[in-house]
């Protein structure tokens, strides 16, 4: 029997859909909702690079295609990730019932806005509106439970929401984001940076705890913040300045200070567990990243900016969102903390995606390979959707929701 059949046979059989269960933490609606969109956008940007209109965005396809994998799905996968954290941060109620489905039809209206020609103004203030609400609602609980060390976490939600209207500005002003573009990746890397930095050591501590090792990851120091300073200070020149030799020495002091950090994490020790070290191996595509785009800066080679910016946006954002929606749906949902081929094979198929579309631009002809990243990507969200996303429409098993 197959590693997949086998684990799809020891799954107790769970109850039916419920809508209550699904609205009944973040990381349902917005897992979900983040899975199936990741789909649909590139599906639907593949087809009009080969002459196909099936929709009709008022920025046009191309300024669609770049806002809707910042602004749709980033958003998306972070407030599912903070509604469902946040609770246990600071020891209140999760958002729950009505007032989940109104959050995550926010965002799914934006979706829908961004898709349609509709009226300008509608279009941008339905879009831009969810990022400041979900940093209205983590602030509200914060400070309700005087919770006051996790702030640091709606400073990087702030630049997000920032960036995102920039975003349309400049495209309202040129047709064009391109500050909007890099101000908006440098936010959510950075996000990515913060949150890994917290729940990667974490994990991995407690995994060689319950292994009976003395290895240990090093706890957050001095060094980590001078390296997370050194990273803010390199993505800001590359937003105002993307080519140029200073640029380009940030970014590579950057990228060096990302390998030290990452491997006082202990991350080699948990290869025997492909769902924690796959966390690890997603936040070793940023310092790889930030090579790419050091080498673009200072060679101003257009074709190594294009593959830094997808190393960061399908390896290191894809990997590490698509890796903590597996981690969590699991555990939420109460599942074991195991990764089956058909999860292995959705994680590998992004990383896959992300190597081969860094190349794409460095070939006389990209579409093929082009084509086949893209194929990757909406084969390894299609693995989760089967996989995870049953159990996010169903209570979990041995309790009433959750």
């Amino acid at each position: 029997m197959s590693n997949f059949a086998k684990d799809a046979k020891e799954r107790p059989a769970a109850r039916g859909v419920s809508l209550a269960a699904f609205m009944s933490l973040g990381f349902r609606p917005f897992f979900l909702g983040a899975a199936v969109f990741a789909i649909v956008a590139i599906s639907l940007w593949v087809v009009s690079l080969r002459g196909g209109d099936l929709i009709a965005p008022g920025y046009g396809m191309a300024s669609w295609h770049m806002h809707e994998m910042l602004y749709g799905y980033g958003p998306a996968v972070l407030s599912g990730f903070l509604l469902t954290a946040v609770p246990n941060w600071t020891g209140r109620k999760p958002l729950k019932g009505t007032g989940l489905a109104l959050l995550f039809g926010l965002w799914l209206a934006g979706r829908i806005v961004m898709m349609a020609p509709v009226p300008t103004a509608v279009m941008v203030v339905v879009d831009v509106a969810f990022l400041p609400v979900i940093a209205l609602v983590m602030l509200r609980e914060i400070a309700a439970a005087g919770n006051w060390r996790n702030l640091m976490v709606l400073g990087p939600i702030g630049l997000f929401a920032l960036a995102n209207g920039v975003f349309h500005f400049e495209v309202l002003r040129d047709g064009v984001a391109d500050y909007g573009v890099r101000l908006g990746l440098s936010a959510l890397i950075f996000l990515v940076m913060l949150i890994g930095g917290r729940i990667i050591p974490a994990f991995t501590r407690n995994w060689l705890v319950n292994r009976g090792s003395d290895l240990r990851p090093v706890a957050f120091n001095r060094f980590d913040g001078v390296t997370l300073i050194v990273t803010v200070v390199a993505l800001l020149l590359w937003v105002g300045m993307p080519v140029g030799p200073v640029t380009a020495l940030a970014l590579g002091a950057g990228a060096v200070l990302h390998v030290v950090r990452l491997s006082r994490w202990r991350g080699l020790a948990a290869l025997p567990e492909p769902l924690l070290f796959v966390l690890h191996a997603a936040y070793a595509v940023i310092p790889v990243g930030m090579v790419a785009l050091a080498l673009g800066a200072g060679l101003d080679d257009w074709a190594a900016q294009v593959a830094g910016i997808h190393l960061l946006g399908i390896g290191a954002i894809g990997g590490m969102t698509m890796a903590v929606m597996i981690r969590a749906s699991l555990g939420h949902t109460g599942s074991a903390l195991k990764a089956d081929m058909a999860m292995k094979a959705g994680l590998a198929c992004l990383f896959a995606a992300a190597a081969i579309r860094a190349g794409a631009g460095f070939a006389d002809d990209a579409t093929m390979w082009i084509d086949l990243s893209a194929g990757l990507w909406v084969t390894g969200f299609a693995m989760f959707v089967l996989r995870i996303g049953p159990s996010l429409l169903k209570p979990r098993p041995g309790a009433g929701q959750g």
